[in-house]
């Protein structure tokens, strides 16, 4: 029982942190993306559609991974090159989405789809509580786990890390210094797309082997609000995603068992708790100004 409730917390919380890790990247570069939702939604019907149109799951992860990257370069030439505002242009993004899916997506409703499997590892997968946990997982289960040491490194031991970093701290000296301001951005930009995607994928493919209309549910915006709660840091979003998708199922489990509490309320609680969680941290303005990226949300223009 145990072991089988925190298989369904990873698979809730699997979702948030790689989109909420490619956020991570983004805003520590400068930039504000409020499109998350609707590269997710993008990845999950991209992800599902070519998975049974050709019959690989994999070929599916790779496109939604595509799709992502795509729609969020698109927000980067329009943020980063027109210099449009960019909390207008992500919501327009996320809506331009969530309105491409439904019109691709309406003629794969009601067809099966292909689940991406699990990886058993021999032996460790039959360990007691842990192992199928550990052991046992879908292949993307563990790429998130990796996306989150490997940006760790990447942003606090390495010189492009410190670069991209400086960028999103303070544009003006970056590019008195001679770094390329913008392509910098660019390209945090494209990996944050690339993760959405990706977590789109995920819930196609995974999480729930089907397409769904807005399947998302809201799980964009959580991925933000996980970027605040860990304070910009990549291990704190792990576990703000585990603590997510700990709510997430809890309440599935409460409307299970028959909790007298309307159902309508609990479902609401994981997106309750994210407003309480940003209130208790907006108390904290030291903590909150110590990690926020100084430039964050603010547009580049290069001196010419």
């Amino acid at each position: 029982m145990f072991e089988s409730v925190l298989i369904t917390i990873a698979t809730a919380a699997t979702p948030l942190l790689i989109a909420a890790i490619g956020e991570l990247v983004v805003e520590r570069s400068g930039v504000l993306n409020l499109g998350v939702e609707g590269m997710m939604i993008m990845g999950a019907v991209t992800g599902f559609g070519v998975a049974i149109t050709t019959g690989s799951p994999w070929l599916g992860v790779f496109a939604a991974v595509l799709v992502g990257a795509a729609f969020s370069l698109l927000f980067g030439f329009l943020t980063l090159t027109l210099v449009t505002n960019q909390v207008a242009t992500g919501l327009a993004l996320t809506l331009l989405g969530l309105g491409i899916s439904g019109m691709i997506g309406e003629a794969f409703i009601g067809m099966p789809g292909l689940k991406l499997g699990p990886i058993a590892i021999p032996v460790l997968s039959d360990l007691p509580y842990v192992g199928r946990f550990l052991f046992a997982q879908d292949p993307l289960f563990y790429i998130s786990i990796l996306l989150v040491a490997g940006v760790s490194y990447f942003l606090f031991y390495t010189r492009a890390g410190l670069t991209l970093r400086s960028v999103g701290d303070n544009h003006d000296s970056a590019h008195a210094l001679g770094i390329r301001v913008v392509a910098v951005r660019y390209a945090a930009v494209a990996f944050g797309g690339a993760c959405a995607g990706l977590a789109g994928a995920y819930l196609s493919l995974v999480y729930t082997p089907q397409w769904i209309e807005n399947m998302t549910a809201g799980r964009g915006w959580i991925a933000l609000a996980l970027v605040v709660f860990a304070s910009w840091r990549p291990w704190r979003v792990l576990a703000g995603a585990y603590l997510f998708g700990a709510v997430s199922i809890g309440q599935l489990h409460a409307q299970v068992i028959g909790v007298s509490i309307p159902s309508q309320f609990l479902s609401a609680l994981p997106y309750l708790a994210t407003i309480v969680v940003l209130v208790l941290i907006s108390r904290n303005r030291r903590l909150t100004m110590v990690n926020t990226p100084s430039c964050l949300g603010r547009p580049f223009v290069p001196a010419r």
